[in-house]
């Protein structure tokens, strides 16, 4: 029920998500503090001593029960897979004032309750819970599971879009379900592969327990590469030196790894499906990044120039016929596929002509005075670069309005669209092996067409075809 409801977005019920969340950590804190008061000798436990020699005196076991214990801090990672629609001082302040106090209460109370009623640890949970608030607390904890579900799939979603725009996934539809908030949005099939690999997940493990294996190796490489990606970040990014990139990524490193080390011990038990899940995503991005990368070195290998191709229209006696055209590339300064077919079979040039390029930028957003740049190379032809922030969808209508504010008037009702649509030959080669360029090959004939992509209207659309070997 939770995925078929997708369609219909959040924004009806989001307002609903922060109280049961408030209330859901509260009662989680107060729980915990109940049986702290009761047992505070369990705060003795904030001694490290103890873990270390646990650890040293349980050997393999100890490292098998590190495992375990990681999944306290499960769920922190999916707080930042929609940072780019709260930013990071929302978060930072949710979670260093509401969430990590409330669970580190709670987790104290349940081994405190533990260190009392042994018995209590096959339920330690509801166990913290008085028999009356037992129907409630089971309610409760539902609502909160299903809006931590919500946050996943949402951010799955905008995760979806972010690798569609910086060019390492194909393109899909991307459904707007919110007049007011640009961030909830609705990927149609990233929505029901989610649903069936969820429903795979529950009929394969079964049960909670079986599970736990599986999630345990998937947070802990997913730190892992975060702490990695942390000291590229503060190289590339902040500038900083490599020696103070490693000091101080090396502890979390170093940390990370323990944990990691320690879930892999359990790779027959299940833990090898995240990263078999992890690696098949892995394969289907590089793939289709490698592709288009080989794709456009070959299109600029074959393809003249813009400015080449604009000598020889102004050199031939070629027709103009009275009317606008956009053609749209990726390469700005390229003459576009679409335009030599149209000019090789057709031999005319429109009077007005404009090559559309439309850009995303690495950044989230791009401020509407830089979105178009307009560059008029005469005699009736146009240069448009639009550019786009990854958290953003291309619009060529919105494009256009632009560019007309800039006196280039291209009406969308008016004008014709020139597309290209390739179809891929594989052959041998160094760079790509044949089985993944068939792979690009199919995602390429399955990925949602330019026409719906940017927005362009249907009935004005022409689309030449080309074969190409990569």
């Amino acid at each position: 029920m939770l995925f078929l409801l997708q369609p219909f977005g959040t924004a009806r019920v989001g307002a609903l998500f922060g109280p049961v969340m408030l209330l859901w950590f509260v009662v989680l804190a107060l729980l915990g503090l109940r049986q702290i008061v009761a047992h505070p000798e369990v705060l003795a436990a904030l001694d490290p001593r103890h873990g270390a020699r646990f650890l040293a005196t349980n050997g393999a076991t100890g490292l098998s029960i590190l495992g375990v214990v990681f999944l306290v801090v499960t769920g922190a990672e999916a707080l930042y897979a929609d940072m780019g629609h709260f930013g990071a001082r929302p978060i930072r302040l949710v979670w260093g004032f509401l969430v990590l106090p409330a669970l580190t209460l709670n987790y104290f109370g349940q081994g405190a309750l533990i260190l009392a009623q042994p018995e209590a640890a096959a339920r330690p949970l509801f166990a913290l819970v008085p028999e009356a608030f037992q129907l409630p607390m089971l309610v409760l904890a539902i609502l909160a599971s299903m809006i931590a579900s919500q946050a996943v799939i949402s951010g799955t979603f905008s995760l979806s879009r972010q690798a569609i725009q910086l060019g390492y996934a194909p393109r899909m539809r991307v459904v707007h379900t919110s007049e007011s908030e640009r961030g909830q949005i609705y990927l149609p099939e990233v929505n029901w592969i989610l649903m069936a690999a969820t429903l795979a997940l529950v009929l394969g493990f079964r049960n909670s327990s079986a599970l736990a294996s599986a999630y345990g190796v998937a947070v802990t490489t997913t730190m892992w590469i975060t702490t990695v990606l942390f000291i590229v970040v503060a190289r590339a990014h902040f500038g900083w030196r490599r020696r103070y990139a490693l000091l101080v990524g090396l502890p979390f490193l170093l940390v990370d790894s323990g944990f990691f080390v320690a879930n892999l011990s359990k790779l027959g038990a299940g833990a090898w499906v995240p990263l078999a899940a992890g690696g098949s995503v892995f394969l289907l991005m590089s793939t289709w990044q490698q592709g288009r990368l080989l794709l456009s070195q070959r299109l600029r290998a074959t393809l003249p120039s813009l400015d080449e191709l604009l000598r020889v229209v102004r050199a031939q006696p070629i027709h103009r016929v009275p009317g606008k055209a956009v053609f749209l590339t990726g390469n700005a300064d390229q003459a576009p596929p679409s335009f030599l077919h149209n000019l090789k079979h057709n031999q005319v040039v429109h009077s007005e002509v404009a090559f559309l390029t439309v850009l995303t930028e690495d950044v989230p957003r791009i401020d509407e005075s830089a979105r178009v740049a307009v560059e008029r190379l005469g005699d009736g032809f146009y240069k448009l670069v639009a550019r786009y922030g990854f958290m953003e969808d291309p619009s060529v209508p919105e494009v256009l309005a632009s560019a007309a504010r800039q006196g280039v008037e291209f009406l969308p009702a008016e004008t014709s669209f020139f597309l290209s649509r390739q179809r891929f030959l594989p052959r041998r080669q160094p760079t790509m092996s044949l089985w993944r360029q068939r792979l690009f090959a199919t995602l390429t004939r399955n990925t949602l067409g330019a026409t719906a992509y940017f927005r362009i209207p249907p009935d004005r659309v022409v689309e030449l075809g080309s074969q190409v070997q990569l």
